[in-house]
């Protein structure tokens, strides 16, 4: 069981659990030994905590993430540019990736008989720790920004956590809660528990497809630990000896708010920050991210690179996945799609490649989508009308 953390930058390494930082700066995750891994034999039906031998703890109570599933979307294949696959996170518990690594956060935290959890977010996250918290017995604490939209702030209140409504800067929240000298477990965007817990999105993507493995993975960045992690379980898979080559990885922000993708373009090694402008993909518009240099390392490292796109080429990829494979997303999922789309026009992306892309969130939460075109008719004229319809 991995319990040692590390840096990916420097190498230094840590016995500290409650760590989340080097003393270079650089985020840590855990430091795990997976020369011995093979895939499990275990029922697909224990979810995520199948690859436990990877992970930093051994199982956890309450709703179980994974296994999502691989969809072979061809009828997407000419609108991407490739041969696209795409991971469907939305079917988790809670309907996003978040619930993989507060999962794992939630367990260590009764491992280690905390009372209380606590997260950053204003959406996925906080919904996911308040609901697994809940289901595990433990306090929740949960701070959002100020300006966080009433209907999100129903959601999280469902499972009754304790919500924090801050004024001030959202980066800022983000380190000092992990700064705070407090009895609350602070399980953020970024921190090594939930990096551990969402790597297990890459296994199962590399279980369903070995022996071989795909071209490309791509997938929206925000803070970078969603990043990070898909990049860990890559270079774990390695080490295995269970993949033979690394797929490259791309990752995709909106352009109102895209400091890796800016860090990309002007050939940077440091992601620095940014003024957020307004866009439709909210969950990710961090404009200071906390793990951006991890991810912009593991975009170069891999082959791949950092992209972003206009809010009009999200919502054509949002209508586009609902209407070709009736799969509904939130924008923050579908920038994604619209990323490898812009790969393909530049050529980074061909029509050959296999594309795994990561929706990371249902789109059955969200209030965006075009207006319903819906006819009003007395019920005695249901015959003709529809006959107008199938066949005008």
């Amino acid at each position: 069981m991995a319990r040692r953390l590390r840096c990916y930058d420097c190498g230094n390494a840590y016995d500290c659990k409650d760590r989340t930082r080097c003393s270079c700066g650089e985020p840590l995750w855990f430091d795990v030994d997976a020369a011995g891994f093979e895939w499990p034999n275990e029922p697909r039906s224990a979810g995520m905590w199948r690859y436990r031998d990877v992970l930093p703890v051994r199982n956890g109570d309450g709703p179980v993430p994974g296994p999502t599933p691989l969809v072979r979307a061809d009828r997407l294949d000419e609108y991407a540019g490739c041969r696209l696959s795409l991971k469907h996170e939305g079917v988790n518990p809670t309907g996003s990736f978040k619930d993989r690594g507060t999962a794992v956060g939630v367990a260590a935290a009764v491992d280690a008989g905390d009372e209380w959890i606590g997260t950053v977010s204003h959406g996925n996250m906080a919904l996911s720790t308040s609901a697994y918290a809940a289901a595990a017995g433990l306090d929740c604490a949960v701070f959002v920004p100020a300006d966080t939209p009433p209907e999100r702030l129903k959601l999280i209140a469902r499972h009754d956590p304790c919500i924090f409504r801050v004024d001030g800067d959202y980066g800022q929240l983000y380190a000092d809660t992990l700064d705070l000298d407090t009895e609350v477990t602070f399980v953020n965007s970024d921190t090594p528990l939930r990096v551990a817990g969402q790597k297990t999105i890459a296994y199962e993507i590399l279980e369903r497809t070995a022996p071989s493995a795909p071209d490309a993975i791509a997938l929206p960045v925000s803070s970078g630990g969603h990043a990070s992690a898909v990049w860990k379980a890559l270079r774990e898979l390695e080490t295995a000896g269970l993949i033979d080559s690394i797929p490259r990885l791309y990752f995709v922000q909106a352009a109102a708010c895209d400091p890796v993708a800016t860090a990309y373009r002007e050939e940077r090694k440091d992601v620095t920050p940014v003024t957020a402008d307004e866009t439709i993909a909210v969950s990710i518009a961090n404009g200071d991210p906390p793990s951006g240099t991890r991810a912009l390392a593991a975009a170069r490292s891999t082959g791949g690179a950092v992209v972003s796109v206009p809010d009009g080429e999200t919502r054509a990829a949002m209508e586009r996945l609902a209407s070709a494979v009736g799969i509904s997303v939130e924008p923050s999922s579908a920038v994604a799609l619209a990323g490898v789309r812009v790969l393909s026009r530049r050529g980074e992306v061909d029509a050959a490649d296999e594309v795994v892309t990561v929706l990371t969130g249902s789109g059955y939460k969200e209030r965006y989508g075009a207006d319903a075109d819906a006819r009003r008719i007395d019920i005695d004229a249901l015959g003709d009308e529809l006959a107008d319809t199938v066949d005008p």
